[in-house]
């Protein structure tokens, strides 16, 4: 273990996305991009200890990942459970690749974090008159802890008390808003964002936060897919941004898919209604159009298996029928347990013309949560000095190559508290805000056409979906490329190519944005030739722990090549906390 900080990467010539220069700018101590668990929670937690926070996000405050997720938030917080229980089930579902020491960090930490948050205003579905967390099961749990909200609402209720909470705190909030890039000062440390806002008002257009310290929470990228649970607003902008500053990023490619989303036909593209693992953890049952329950005598624990194998089993049925999809049958459970405990769930499949009370509920996969992420040490710190990630855009070493389920909010809660901490040790309140430096050298990223987007989509969810293989992914990698030379950057073989790009604008930049982090995740699926995890390679079905109990750390390098390396570690290597000893 070394005292230090995270090794730090040297000054390079700035990767920027093309756009205006800011016309507006403030200062801050810290500045936040993302409103959901992570995000908020860090900001809370540096207002609290007198630093001057702006959170900036891409839609409204409750407009995040964390406002969709239904089951709830995994903590041992029952009779008989312990944090050693809900690590092993963790290590488990990570299969072979977690950081040990980051999720003995989670499951110790997280049961107070929980209450902490209950404390700012997180109102949890009770069992009794006494207050008694109700408490259920989800895949890979062989314990009931997780706590819900609202039956199936519980990351609405989170998000809605977070929100509350900053607002009546004060913390400066800047709406609408898509960070571009990272700034720097003269010596090459972090110096705050770069940020377009959208709409009417008085920082519309580009403008700039000066910071000393920047959190990432920018949330997933599931929007590299057709279809996925994932917001509109999740298309990879913090670790797109991050790869173009110089961090590192690691485990791309384990990308995990919803085993049981709603199934709303094949051409179904954009945000599809999740249909929660805790119906499955009440008794719903997974079965086919004969009604077998093909789960049973696969795994121990049935439909509550990890969701990697519920996923695998689920593609497999479906191959084997020539169908698109499976059922989850919850009948059994009754128009009164229904409205009582899943009302979100209920609402959407009605919504569809689906009565999960009178009969079975179309499943299928889609893509859900990325565990892999911005590399960072067990204090949120990346390889970019003032610069942080926490939440579905960091890699913590927690998920492993399969996130356990209701794993993701806590999480989030768990490592922004460390985050805050880092920062506060890192940067005293009431400094100066850094004066940004222009580059000595600067280029900028051509942009892909927005037009490109459901293009880029679609070669995704054909060539590294759910099934993978060196025969799709080389081919989606050749429709990546002639993407990228489309927008006119350098072909993969390093050749200029003519073309025109996009005018700025925030759907080029998504656009390119996604285009960024497809790139990576498709290299490393490539280049991982085993099975592990939700990592399914058809032409490699095996897991190799020989040759990869190993993770693949990928960087952007000076020529937007990309730079890969191994590493026995997800994360950074464990560091001493800020202004501490090991």
């Amino acid at each position: 273990m070394t005292g230090q900080p995270p090794e730090q990467t040297t000054a390079r010539t700035a990767i920027r996305l093309p756009a205006p220069a800011p016309g507006w700018a403030e200062p801050a101590d810290v500045v936040v991009v993302g409103s959901g668990v992570a995000g908020l929670t860090a900001a809370l937690r540096c207002a609290a200890a007198g630093l001057r926070a702006v959170v900036v996000t891409k839609a409204r405050l409750d407009d995040g990942s964390t406002r969709w997720a239904q089951g709830g938030i995994a903590a041992a917080l029952g009779e008989g459970d312990t944090p050693g229980q809900h690590l092993d089930d963790t290590l488990v579902a990570g299969a072979g690749l977690c950081d040990e020491e980051a999720v003995r960090l989670l499951v110790t930490e997280g049961p107070d974090a929980v209450r902490r948050l209950i404390g700012a205003g997180a109102v949890f579905d009770t069992a009794d008159t006494a207050g008694t967390l109700a408490l259920t099961r989800e895949g890979g749990h062989h314990r009931r802890r997780i706590a819900h909200a609202g039956g199936d609402a519980t990351g609405a209720e989170i998000s809605r008390a977070l929100v509350a909470a900053v607002r009546a705190e004060g913390i400066r909030t800047v709406e609408n808003a898509l960070v571009l890039d990272l700034l720097t000062d003269a010596e090459g440390r972090t110096a705050g964002v770069t940020l377009h806002v959208m709409g009417e008002g008085r920082h519309d257009g580009v403008g700039a936060v000066h910071a000393p310290a920047v959190v990432l929470a920018t949330g997933g990228m599931g929007q590299v897919f057709s279809a996925t649970t994932n917001p509109a607003v999740s298309t990879g902008d913090g670790v797109a941004l991050a790869l173009r500053a110089g961090a590192e990023v690691a485990d791309l490619e384990f990308v995990q898919f919803h085993p049981t989303v709603l199934f709303l036909g094949a051409d179904a593209e954009g945000q599809q209604p999740l249909v929660s693992e805790a119906v499955r953890g009440e008794g719903a049952h997974l079965v086919d159009a004969d009604g077998t329950r093909f789960m049973v005598g696969l795994h121990e624990l049935a439909e509550l298996a990890p969701r990697d194998i519920v996923a695998k089993a689920i593609t497999r049925r479906m191959q084997e029928r020539d169908t698109e999809h499976m059922y989850l049958d919850a009948r059994h459970f009754g128009a009164r347990m229904w409205a009582e405990r899943f009302p979100t769930i209920l609402a959407a499949c009605r919504a569809h013309s689906i009565d999960p009370v009178t009969e079975p509920i179309p499943v299928a996969p889609a893509a859900h949560y990325a565990s892999g992420g911005i590399r960072t040490d067990r204090w949120g710190r990346t390889t970019l000095p003032g610069l942080y990630a926490c939440g579905e855009a960091a890699c913590t070493g927690v998920h492993g190559a399969n996130r356990l389920a209701s794993n993701s909010l806590l999480e989030g809660l768990v490592y922004a508290e460390r985050i805050a901490d880092a920062v506060v040790a890192a940067h005293p309140a009431g400094g100066p805000a850094p004066v940004p430096a222009e580059p000595a050298r600067a280029e900028t990223v051509p942009l892909l056409a927005p037009e490109q987007r459901f293009a880029l989509q679609r070669t995704m969810t054909r060539g590294a979906g759910v099934l993978r293989s060196e025969a799709s992914l080389a081919q989606a990698a050749e429709a990546l490329s002639a993407l990228r030379a489309q927008s006119g950057d350098r072909a993969d073989d390093g050749a200029p190519v003519e073309a025109k790009p996009a005018e700025p604008g925030v759907e080029s930049w998504e656009a390119t944005n996604l285009l960024c982090v497809a790139r990576v995740l498709v290299d490393s699926a490539r280049r991982r030739t085993e099975t592990r995890g939700c990592h399914w390679r058809e032409d490699h079905p095996d897991r190799d722990d020989a040759h990869w109990r190993r993770h693949l750390v990928t960087r952007l390098a000076q020529d937007r090549t990309l730079s890969v390396h191994t590493t026995a570690g997800p994360g950074l290597p464990a560091t001493a906390p800020p202004g501490g000893t090991p």
